[in-house]
């Protein structure tokens, strides 16, 4: 896959901000490549979209956040894209059921991929044209559409890999070739922190998502956390040790959501004449027990912690520990798709790529948080309830997309995307 990385803000010239622009909605064609045009419209369940919504709703975002109020005269693609492509901007107009988009056998894939390039035609032409006075503005939209059609990439692969799941066939979205060998795995080990005053959030003319900050001054107690992920050897024991079907060590919510679900093991995880197997994105292969844990709610993850005798870190704590090792792992842009072992290094591993983290901390706005004005102010403030926050970026997450301010988060049922653990204690 191309690489999208890119540097952020307004402060990016016409001809990098052009270049990130072309490489980003390149890697969002790179994705969809291996698909069949069957493949396109499917949608297995209401938080999975079919991947030409996922197309066409990032290219409706350039064309309604910038070519309608920056270019004079512009008139829509087709004015009626705007109701079957907006997600959530309520202030924008009307939405076209979340779980109905696996409905949409029209406009068709390729009048899909004929928008995108009239909307990538258009937007080259906004580049090259923006008055002086309106480029900060501008610039700063393209920059915020970028991230988001990057966090779009993500759930491409997410939802590519769950409609290929549900298919009783067990389709491979790549060749079936395994992937390439990682180092060993390793014990694991703690990183001590020592308690005190800390500051966390986004500071800086960098690129991040509002919800990032402002920054501010927490207490924290002292705390040590483990220096690699959760495996899969370390979650089966959970597992073949009755762990799901032990209520005591559940959440109340989460052993009744376990219950009504009938899990028994993280998804994606099948048992075949005694042995576990796992689907990937490569099709079936047995679970590796050296690789990091994915495809767990919150409700497994804080299961897994009480069962271990630890617990999950709170998000201030994971961006204490984090905050000073590289941005580098395993993402997107690696073509794994899939976890990887931890590497026999004597460095803490894996704070970046390979899984998001749960955290134990619900997603609530920092002190002095101020959503933005207008229809962009809907991002992320809104979605503040009944969710928590993950750390850290997966392999299906764009490389230059994470930082170690980022903030995820999920509703704690959530587990088809590629969402793992880190102990702490």
């Amino acid at each position: 896959m191309p690489r999208a990385a890119f540097e952020s803000p307004a402060a990016s010239t016409r001809t990098a901000l052009a270049e990130a622009y072309q490489a980003v909605r390149g890697q969002s064609g790179a994705i969809c490549a291996p698909l069949a045009v069957e493949d396109y419209v499917v949608q297995t369940m209401a938080d999975v979209s079919p991947p030409k919504w996922h197309l066409a709703h990032t290219t409706w975002f350039f064309e309604n956040f910038l070519l309608q109020p920056f270019v004079p005269g512009y008139r829509p693609f087709d004015p009626r894209y705007g109701y079957l492509f907006n997600s959530y901007y309520e202030t924008v107009g009307r939405l076209f059921p979340r779980q109905q988009r696996g409905m949409l056998s029209r406009p068709t894939v390729e009048e899909i991929y004929r928008y995108r390039d009239c909307v990538d035609h258009r937007m080259r032409e906004l580049l090259d044209t923006t008055p002086a006075p309106h480029w900060d503005e501008v610039a700063g939209r393209i920059t915020l559409g970028l991230h988001h059609e990057q966090q779009h990439q993500e759930l491409l692969v997410t939802d590519i890999k769950h409609a290929f799941s549900s298919n009783p066939l067990r389709p491979a979205y790549r060749d079936g070739r395994r992937e390439d060998a990682a180092a060993p795995g390793r014990a694991l080990r703690w990183r001590e922190q020592p308690g005190g005053v800390y500051e966390i959030g986004h500071e800086g003319k960098d690129f991040a998502f509002d919800n990032e900050g402002p920054r501010h001054r927490i207490y924290l107690n002292e705390f040590r956390i483990a220096d690699r992920l959760v495996t899969n050897g370390e979650y089966l024991e959970f597992v073949e040790s009755g762990g799901y079907r032990n209520p005591v060590l559940w959440l109340s919510q989460g052993w009744q959501t376990a219950c009504e679900r009938s899990w028994q093991a993280p998804l994606y995880w099948e048992k075949t004449a005694g042995e576990w197997w796992m689907m990937t994105l490569c099709g079936m292969r047995p679970v590796d027990p050296l690789e990091p844990l994915c495809h767990v709610s919150y409700f497994e993850a804080d299961a897994y912690a009480r069962w271990a005798g630890k617990r999950l870190p709170t998000e201030a704590e994971w961006e204490i520990a984090a905050r000073d090792d590289p941005v580098r792992g395993n993402f997107l842009d690696s073509g794994r798709l899939h976890p990887a072992p931890a590497d026999g290094s004597a460095a803490p591993a894996q704070f970046f790529g390979d899984v998001w983290e749960w955290t134990q901390s619900s997603y609530s706005p920092y002190p002095g948080y101020q959503p933005a004005a207008g229809a962009l102010g809907e991002y992320n403030g809104k979605f503040m309830c009944g969710q928590y926050v993950l750390r850290g970026g997966s392999c299906a997450t764009p490389a230059g997309h994470v930082r170690p301010t980022y903030r995820n988060f999920f509703y704690p049922a959530d587990r088809w995307q590629f969402t793992g653990l880190r102990l702490a204690a």
